[in-house]
């Protein structure tokens, strides 16, 4: 498992709780932090916080750790906005490396396709960020299939080969249904680590408790705030199948996103340790029978067709 630093790493937590999340994960045999340049009120804060967590309590572990940056098309940083050209991505990176008081990162992913940047211009940019030792390694974050295909060619032609794909995957969102993605990174030893595994936060047992106690979607997060009720009929569903196996819903979903080992890694989300703790403990039960993953499988599509419903009308 991979922690993400984001909204949860924000300038209204405490550093002491986010000092705590940190050790916890790092406790548990957590060596990967992923952060995100442009997420959250505050731009550049998780990275400065976690800046200061790497100088007073990680600092003789350092090549222990797995440090990733994602930057690029849809991000922003103090307003302005952030696309995909050269000049954008390297002068994104030198700040994230400021941030945290680093030389290098070990991955830096472009985040989404920019539509008016041409392909080849973003990918020598990672090229050049490897070469001029910013990053070890580059990565690609929410590509669709056809500009996947086209980075993975380009980098290997420029002698950067694509580490690793980060995909959101929502319980449901069923990305890994599309074969010629699949095939892409297989066929070049891409590896996944996917992003936003829990809905932020919608799918654990605490969100749906306190959904259930006010009989309505009003204590779903703002992203949630429009779901239909059979959304949240099929997130019961699958938690009845959760209490079933003596897991919580959190832990089911992520054990379920791991099971056949098609993916590296899934980045999880905490602003207590207790929650780091409670996702770890997934990996205790990473056995499904058939009938599982089959009602786990058709359950969590009809929780992606709300999703993408949301989703659709929130964007016209």
């Amino acid at each position: 498992m991979s922690l993400g630093l984001w909204h949860n790493f924000g300038p209204d937590i405490p550093f002491d709780i986010k000092q705590a999340v940190c050790r916890q994960a790092v406790d548990l045999g957590i060596t990967h932090y992923d952060l995100n340049a442009g997420a959250g009120t505050s731009p550049g804060s998780a990275e400065e916080t976690f800046g200061e967590i790497l100088r007073t309590d990680f600092r003789d572990i350092r090549d222990e750790l797995v440090i990733s940056v994602k930057a690029g098309f849809g991000a922003s940083s103090n307003n302005h906005s952030v696309r995909s050209s050269r000049k954008q991505l390297v002068a994104s990176c030198d700040r994230s490396l400021r941030r945290m008081g680093l030389d290098y990162v070990d991955i830096f992913y472009t985040h989404h396709r920019d539509p008016k940047t041409p392909l080849e211009e973003t990918m020598s940019a990672l090229d050049h960020i490897v070469r001029s030792g910013r990053a070890l390694y580059v990565g690609l974050s929410a590509y669709d299939t056809k500009s996947t295909r086209e980075a993975v060619e380009t980098l290997k032609e420029l002698g950067t080969p694509c580490l690793v794909y980060q995909p959101r995957h929502v319980s449901g969102d069923h990305w890994m249904d599309d074969r010629e993605l699949m095939t892409t990174l297989e066929e070049n030893g891409v590896g996944a680590i996917v992003f936003s595994p829990l809905a932020q936060g919608l799918l654990t047992s605490r969100r749906l408790s306190r959904a259930l106690q006010d009989e309505s979607m009003a204590a779903m997060p703002p992203t949630a705030s429009s779901f239909q009720d059979s959304l949240l009929t099929n997130v019961r569903r699958l938690n009845g199948i959760a209490a079933g196996k003596g897991q919580s819903l959190a832990q089911m979903v992520l054990a379920w996103i791991l099971w056949g080992g098609k993916m590296t890694s899934t980045l999880i989300g905490a602003t207590r340790p207790e929650q780091v703790v409670d996702c770890v403990m997934a990996m205790n039960h990473v056995d499904f029978s058939i009938e599982e993953l089959t009602q786990i499988d058709w359950f969590s599509r009809e929780v992606n067709v709300r999703l993408s419903a949301v989703a659709a009308q929130r964007r016209n």
